[in-house]
């Protein structure tokens, strides 16, 4: 057997089964059931093959794992080498996304014609691993309590903010939500002493006023008036059907047609042009009617399997970075799913977020992908030092 046969099945070893498990388990089930969710769209709306949509989610979730397969084998103390170049990068990426049209009112797609993708997406991670690196570089330094950290705190939260500065010219409110709970959940979490964390989130709320009344005193308004109808609908959304409550509503209709037990696979109704995109945001209206309340439950439980393990990671990681990493990633997921489902039972207005493994989109599978690599790079770190972090 040679050396690298012999890395690679030590590698392999490493890695956190139950999370490696329950990521395949619903990368795969997402996968076929975007063939059934998109059928429609595929052959009516498009007049391409029924299997047009699976084919390139396949081809993404392949260039996942390659992706996914440096990450697992990079030691995350090049990061520091590597995290700054790929910031500066999409950085650039998202202001070239300004230049192109804009699609549902944003202009956060690149469309490169043959593919097109949302550099919004790749950020995500991005940000999280260098934000995790800024906390370990000052952690000594934002621990000591007789000196001042505002300068360390002040840079910190502006590398933070270049990002949702990109993403509000872009004007993709969703993203921006996303990318702040990680920021605020990361600082929350972070190294800093509780009474600067109070200062800074005073700081920033006051920060954040003068940004909305610089938008209202510039523009007339903050949000436009599609915006403000998901705020005014998501309560009654089949009262407000024709204004803009239709797609949860069909959402509604389906899982309560669903039932318990389902409509059976391919059986679904509301995917005929009831409901917008069904193999997209709505993915789990989709599911929910065809394979009814029970079994939807299992996708709970893998949601579960995947959120307790990464935060277990994080309670045993060998560095500050990987402790910080696993945090913005469980944000990452957690969010994603709360505001997808979230709007899809009517708790929160409704907006174009992707559901974590079942929903169609490439950007986003990356950049899933790329995080849970991380996490299994950190699992792997676990296992092979014996190094203990500061409390």
């Amino acid at each position: 057997m040679s050396a690298k046969t012999k890395s690679m099945r030590k590698l392999f070893k490493d890695l956190d089964k139950p999370l490696l498990i329950a990521s395949a388990a619903l990368f795969i089930f997402g996968l076929l059931n975007i063939v059934t969710a998109s059928s429609r769209a595929a052959t009516v709306n498009y007049d391409v093959s029924i299997y047009y949509y699976f084919y390139r989610q396949l081809i993404f979730i392949i260039g996942g794992l390659i992706l996914g397969a440096f990450i697992i084998k990079t030691d995350t103390k090049y990061y520091k080498l590597i995290i700054p170049v790929l910031f500066i990068i999409v950085i650039l990426l998202n202001l070239w996304a300004l230049t192109f049209e804009a699609k549902s009112g944003s202009k956060n797609w690149i469309d490169l014609h043959v593919i097109s993708l949302q550099p919004s997406e790749f950020s995500k991670p991005i940000l999280i691993a260098l934000l995790a690196l800024l906390f370990e570089q000052n952690y000594r330094k934002l621990r000591t309590v007789n000196i001042k950290h505002y300068d360390i705190i002040a840079f910190m939260i502006f590398i933070a903010m270049i990002i949702p500065a990109t993403v509000i010219l872009q004007k993709d409110f969703g993203t921006l939500l996303i990318i702040l709970f990680i920021i605020f959940m990361m600082f929350l979490s972070s190294p800093i002493l509780k009474i600067d964390k109070i200062k800074t989130f005073l700081c920033m709320v006051l920060l954040g006023g003068l940004v909305l009344l610089v938008m209202y005193s510039v523009q007339g308004h903050i949000l436009d008036d599609a915006r403000i109808s998901r705020f005014t609908n998501f309560l009654d959304p089949c009262g407000n059907y024709e204004s803009g409550g239709y797609q949860v509503c069909n959402s509604y209709i389906a899982i309560n047609d669903g039932g318990l037990w389902g409509l059976g696979i391919g059986k679904s109704k509301q995917k005929y042009s009831y409901i917008p995109e069904p193999h997209t945001d709505s993915a789990f209206a989709i599911i929910a009617e065809e394979y009814g309340i029970y079994r939807s439950v299992f996708i709970f439980i893998l949601y579960g399997v995947i959120l307790y393990r990464i935060a277990i990671i994080g309670s045993k990681a060998v560095s500050l970075r990987g402790r910080y990493i696993c945090i913005g990633i469980l944000s990452y997921i957690f969010i994603h799913i709360f505001i997808n489902l979230g709007g899809m039972f009517g708790l929160i207005p409704l907006t174009g977020v992707p559901l974590p493994f079942l929903s169609y989109g490439g950007s986003y599978i990356l950049s899933l992908t790329a995080s849970l690599a991380m996490i299994q790079r950190i699992c792997i770190e676990n296992k092979n030092k014996k190094i203990k972090i500061a409390k």
